[in-house]
């Protein structure tokens, strides 16, 4: 599974495929894909950064599709509950999935200069995790890896 985020691509046909998946899925399940978490996921979509749920409600209110906190909070609950958002802990804001309708656990890569986040895969059986996992007898029921640091963009403009 590639890390999406970082690497140029066509971006207008990143963001119309990850919102025909989100289409097809609600419909395929009877879901409600309202106009607000249509837009809500178009704006996670646009920039392949973190955005909290406060910058959101702004630009939902500047567009008059609500004003008030609930407004945002339930789109979000919604796209992260189906798959098409995640949570990014370490920023309490959030970033659209980059493989929607895939099984996976998400490894976010976070630019700590421009906000971008590469949502790359990751493996929780491998490594110390798993190891610790392993020994223990634990069983990971989610796992969330979150690695802080320089994109290939700011990394460059540094040296």
């Amino acid at each position: 599974m590639q890390a999406l985020g970082f690497e140029h691509h066509d971006h207008h046909r990143c963001k119309r495929e990850a919102l025909a998946a989100a289409e097809e899925h609600c419909a395929r399940h009877r879901l409600n894909f309202t106009p607000v978490r249509r837009r809500v996921l178009e704006l996670l979509l646009e920039g392949h950064r973190a955005m909290g749920a406060y910058e959101i409600l702004d630009t939902l209110r500047e567009e008059g599709l609500g004003a008030q906190p609930p407004v945002a909070y339930r789109a979000l609950d919604f796209l992260v509950t189906n798959g098409f958002a995640h949570k990014i802990e370490r920023l309490n804001a959030f970033v659209a999935c980059m493989h929607p309708g895939e099984d996976h656990t998400p490894a976010f890569l976070i630019c700590r200069a421009c906000d971008a986040v590469a949502e790359a895969h990751a493996d929780p059986a491998r490594g110390f995790l798993g190891q610790a996992v392993r020994e223990t007898g634990f069983v990971v029921e989610q796992a969330v890896v979150e690695a802080v640091g320089l994109c290939p963009g700011c990394a460059e403009a540094r040296t």
